[in-house]
């Protein structure tokens, strides 16, 4: 079923409409509908062959749909490419760097394409590019690489960018220097588009998150939304003596909770965890003059979702 736009709200970032995408006899991508809010951050999620690089390449103009529509920024990206392509920034994993051009000289020269580029040095310096900026690409480091191609799809100020991987094979201190940068490109009302296999980096960086899987969207919420949205609750955790009252536990607690001691000595809290059930939980321990040890709460993560939805065999 398509989703249907409501009267006066704004034109969406993005709007795909039963996409298909088909290379020979394998359909790739069947029947996908997505809509991004223009000045959001949506995180594009699935196993490898899951059909969300087809679907991305098409939002970009590199491949024709074999069916349904595709609009960015209200625009066909076939059809309308060169109206479009000034004001989107694409980062590609590999690909459309020349090997042998300099660092710098190749950021410089997309800024110069643009009418009102960000400060080339600055955003070098950000990304950590301006030690390396005489360096050939093909003599950089898979990171810089990686951070070269990013500047370069954002340095032209795009209302919108997509990007692929952003962080893949960064260290930890540039993998937060670019998350730093992605968020201050939302905070500046820049729609972003990402994919990526870094489920933690969805968690923190995105408004909503698209999980793709088959080919079709089968889940597309804020990462909150989607942790809480099965029915295996949250729980407490914690190892004290042996054959305590469940019963006088639960109560405690907090209504509709439910303890139970797995193993001697184990015992396992299930409902809804706050601050309150939990400190419910400890107070409880306290009456008993018990210390409960290796006290832990345990919620559910993107990854317990993504795992659930797509499987946990390997592809």
């Amino acid at each position: 079923m398509h989703a249907v736009r409501p009267p006066g709200a704004r034109t969406p970032a993005v709007e795909i409409a039963g996409l298909v995408k088909r290379y020979g006899e394998k359909t790739a991508v069947q029947g996908l509908d997505l809509c991004v809010e223009p000045g959001s951050l949506t995180a594009v999620l699935g196993p490898n062959g899951a059909g969300k690089t087809s679907t991305i390449e098409c939002c970009e103009g590199y491949r024709r749909p074999d069916g349904g529509t595709v609009r960015v920024l209200g625009l066909d990206p076939i059809a309308d490419a060169t109206r479009l392509r000034p004001r989107i920034g694409v980062m590609l994993q590999s690909g459309g760097i020349y090997q042998a051009v300099r660092a710098m000289e190749m950021l410089r020269h997309i800024a110069s394409l643009y009418a009102n580029p960000l400060d080339v040095g600055a955003l070098a310096e950000r990304l950590g590019l301006d030690s390396c900026g005489r360096t050939p690409f093909r003599r950089l480091s898979g990171g810089q690489q990686q951070r070269l191609s990013l500047a370069l799809a954002v340095v032209g100020r795009p209302e919108l960018v997509f990007l692929d991987e952003p962080t893949a094979g960064l260290d930890v201190q540039a993998r937060h220097a670019t998350w730093e940068l992605i968020e201050q490109l939302r905070a500046d009302g820049v729609t972003v588009v990402l994919t990526t296999h870094l489920l933690d980096e969805a968690e923190r960086l995105a408004d909503k998150v698209a999980i793709i899987d088959a080919g079709r969207v089968i889940a597309y919420d804020t990462p909150q939304r989607l942790a809480n949205r099965t029915d295996a609750p949250d729980s407490i955790r914690f190892e004290a003596p042996a054959g305590l009252d469940l019963t006088a536990l639960s109560i405690a607690v907090a209504p509709g909770c439910k303890a139970a001691e797995p193993n001697p000595g184990s015992y396992r809290v299930e409902g809804e965890v706050t601050a309150d059930t939990l400190a419910a939980t400890t107070a409880w321990c306290a009456s008993l003059g018990i210390m409960p040890r290796n006290l832990a709460v345990e919620q559910r993560s993107l990854e317990d979702v993504f795992l659930d939805l797509t499987g946990r065999q390997l592809r």
